[in-house]
């Protein structure tokens, strides 16, 4: 069945106002004034409706055509609040700064940290050769549990990298005034961590252009059937 079934607007427009909204710190009627700009009359509250459809759904296909990950990920947990309850979201970025999985619990014990530890395995497909973390035990627990072969570096300033990570979603958080519920949070920090990768600076590695390579607008465009 075709995504864009019964919507009026193109595939092209819907993918770009949901890349405006998760890329940049944007509010819906941000997104909806640009798009006044463009000629294109859309609601905000429209806006807000193809975010919550069709975000996850552009963030998988992003994930489908990444290039893999490196062997060193840093991990972090950072306190997030939502109608006032803590919680904590967990995040692992690899030695090159991408982003390779943010995940929010309401703890951060070694059951919480074994879970995100599996997610990890899932998203890299394998081990990694080294974790870098802080000096928290539950990172101990779930390594020697489910990664007993690989390094654990929990050295001073070593996990700077994954710190510096949450600066995104906090101003995405402080620009939303805050989280409305954990499940809303998931959904849109999964789809802002995608596609930030998509424009992360450390892409040295790749080739800069190949006839069969796609923008992301295409990736995003594509239609599903």
């Amino acid at each position: 069945m075709n995504t864009y079934k019964r919507h009026r607007f193109l595939p092209d427009i819907i993918s770009y106002a949901v890349w405006l909204y998760h890329r940049f710190n944007l509010s819906g009627r941000d997104v909806e004034d640009l798009l006044a700009a463009r000629d294109v009359s859309v609601s905000y509250e429209s806006i807000r409706l193809w975010c919550i459809k069709f975000g996850t759904r552009y963030a998988r296909r992003l994930k489908q055509r990444h290039g893999g990950y490196g062997d060193t990920l840093c991990l972090d947990e950072v306190f997030v609040k939502i109608r006032g309850v803590q919680h904590f979201l967990w995040r692992a970025v690899d030695q090159d700064g991408e982003v390779v999985d943010v995940y929010l619990q309401a703890r951060r014990d070694g059951a919480a940290a074994k879970r995100f530890f599996k997610r990890i395995m899932r998203s890299c497909g394998s081990e990694p050769r080294n974790i870098v973390t802080d000096k928290l035990r539950s990172y101990g627990v779930a390594q020697r549990e489910l990664m007993p072969d690989v390094i654990h570096n929990t050295a001073r300033y070593a996990n700077n990298r994954a710190e510096q990570s949450h600066e995104p979603t906090r101003v995405r958080e402080r620009g939303k005034r805050s989280f409305k519920s954990p499940k809303h949070a998931r959904r849109f920090l999964s789809t802002h961590a995608t596609v930030y990768n998509s424009f992360n600076l450390g892409r040295h590695l790749g080739a800069a252009f190949s006839p069969d390579s796609h923008t992301l607008f295409d990736i995003l465009a594509l239609p599903e059937y």
